[in-house]
């Protein structure tokens, strides 16, 4: 047996783990089964109390999304705003601190609804803070918007590059911002109406693929009024509870070296591209002498441009992971030394641009199981006859597909490590924080794929955006209706951080590296 939030006893079966539903009665099998009878939210007060007796809820308690007078309405009549705002962020797919048009564009509908906005925070010209309501509790809702390199995909089932810049929504940030908007502006029309009391926040949070603007968001203490946080990813499942992941360092490695002929007078250069080599080289080396979990991996971003030439200059970006941010860092002093080994054989000068580093998550069970309770109260995600055929499509590209049907499935991942990083991390170090992800893409398509691209612009990334505002909104709604929750979050939090308080992994003084999308200077 276990506790509910609210609670009451609940029977170990009734919980839904490890991403297949459990073959007996649960909650949300009992809402298909109610649903295929006139829908889960009819108004017949009988299914309403034997629903709250299974999810070991008393109706009108905090999870009970009959209680919620107008939030399924709220984000649904959006529906279309938040779509066509999320296909335009998908189209303009911009780069990490240059999301101009993607930030400008979430901002002004939510203060066209009557949202105060705070732009360019934290030094950062793409970001903004978006408030409605006053006094607490202050509940805070994460929006990204920033896209990724090499991966421009049409929103087609094949492998066909879109025309133009090649950057696409790998990762699904374009369905992330609009489909946050949509849940902070549910939850304003609640405060609005007088059924809660409280604030929303919405933070427009850029360049979380490298740029890490979160750890300068917390670093200048945006977040230090927050009484709790929630986030989502798109994903190819729908998950809640919260998981751990790995932190991260990156930077960015320069040699400039000395260009010469390479036939006729290869004496005379001095290769940057043979320094980068050796670097690589050695960070493969330096792998073996790692703790476990730990993730170095590299791109070459400039190596030479003709094979007779002795390359002047060349760079090589890195990321070095692990579960915890001190090991991160101390690995990557170890890659630097690796780094400045290769300058001093290959003759070449390194120049060394540290990007930051980021916190690992610090998962919060008191809000991950409200989070769970209403994903589970809500759950009704099925493709139609048209997306099965699209994605049946999709999946002959895949390397391990799963089955269509999965997208109706909700996995617990409470316990978890995940093998990712996110910025969000730091903010967790900072607030309460809790986070879901709801199936946008097709079952089995990995992250940062045009598979993901793909699907992101179609109908399957739209129900799984609108899935996520739905339960966003309601985790809200609940905190704000008892700050008891949000209360016994922040003692959470703080049993967690004992004596290990939140430290930015950043340089003293450093400013965002809002140029790190940016082709290297030479």
């Amino acid at each position: 047996m276990r506790r509910s939030a609210a609670g009451t006893r609940v029977d170990a079966r009734l919980r839904i783990v490890r991403g297949v539903h459990d073959s007996r009665l649960t909650a949300s099998n009992w809402f298909e089964w109610v649903g295929r009878r006139g829908r889960r939210r009819s108004r017949c007060a009988f299914f309403v109390a034997i629903s709250a007796l299974l999810v070991g809820v008393a109706p009108g308690a905090a999870g009970d999304v009959a209680e919620k007078t107008g939030l399924e309405a709220a984000v649904a009549s959006r529906a279309d705003l938040l779509w066509d705002a999320a296909r335009k962020v998908w189209d303009w797919a911009e780069p990490g601190y240059q999301e101009t048009k993607s930030s400008a564009l979430l901002a002004s509908i939510v203060e066209e609804e009557g949202f105060s906005v705070e732009r360019g925070v934290a030094g950062i010209p793409t970001s903004f803070v978006a408030s409605y309501g006053s006094g607490g509790p202050i509940v805070a809702i994460l929006a990204e918007f920033d896209a990724l390199p090499g991966l421009s995909q049409e929103a087609v089932p094949t492998r066909s590059p879109r025309d133009g810049p090649d950057w696409g929504h790998a990762c699904g940030h374009h369905l992330f911002g609009a489909g946050s908007v949509g849940a902070a502006l549910a939850v304003a029309d609640g405060i609005r109406s007088g059924a809660i009391r409280g604030t929303v926040r919405l933070f427009g949070t850029p360049a979380e693929e490298g740029g890490g603007a979160k750890a300068f968001m917390a670093r200048a203490g945006l977040f230090d009024d927050v009484d709790a946080v929630l986030h989502w990813h798109p994903g190819d499942v729908n998950s809640a509870g919260d998981p751990t992941n790995l932190a991260r360092v990156a930077a960015k490695f320069r040699y400039r070296g000395r260009s010469a002929h390479a036939a006729a007078s290869p004496e005379a250069g001095r290769s940057a591209l043979d320094a980068v080599a050796i670097l690589n080289y050695g960070a493969e080396l330096l792998r073996e002498h790692t703790p476990d979990r730990t993730r170095i991996h590299h791109v070459i971003t400039a190596g030479g441009d003709a094979p007779n030439v002795v390359p002047a200059f060349a760079e090589a970006y890195y990321y070095v992971r692990h579960p915890d941010i001190d090991v991160a860092r101390s690995i990557y002093d170890r890659l630097v030394l690796v780094a400045e080994g290769a300058a001093h054989a290959t003759e070449t000068e390194l120049e060394i641009e540290f990007l930051g580093g980021i916190h690992n998550l610090l998962p919060n069970d008191t809000l991950s199981k409200v989070s769970l309770r209403n994903f589970e109260a809500l759950i009704d995600m099925k493709y139609s006859d048209e997306e099965r055929g699209w994605a049946r499509k999709l999946q002959e590209s895949l390397l391990k597909p799963r089955p269509l049907a999965s997208v109706s499935e909700l996995r617990d991942d409470t316990g978890n490590t995940t093998l990712g990083s996110t910025d969000v991390g730091d903010v967790s170090w900072v607030a309460p924080t809790t986070g879901i992800r709801t199936a946008c893409w097709v079952p089995g398509t990995p992250a940062h794929s045009w598979q993901a691209v793909a699907a992101g612009g179609t109908t399957i990334g739209r129900q799984g955006m609108l899935m996520a505002a739905r339960v966003l909104a309601a985790t809200a709604w609940d905190l704000l209706a008892d700050p008891s929750i949000v209360k016994a979050a922040r003692e959470e939090l703080d049993r967690r951080l004992a004596d290990r308080p939140y430290r930015a992994a950043l340089e003293e003084g450093q400013q965002p590296p809002l140029d790190y999308r940016k082709p290297p200077e030479r």
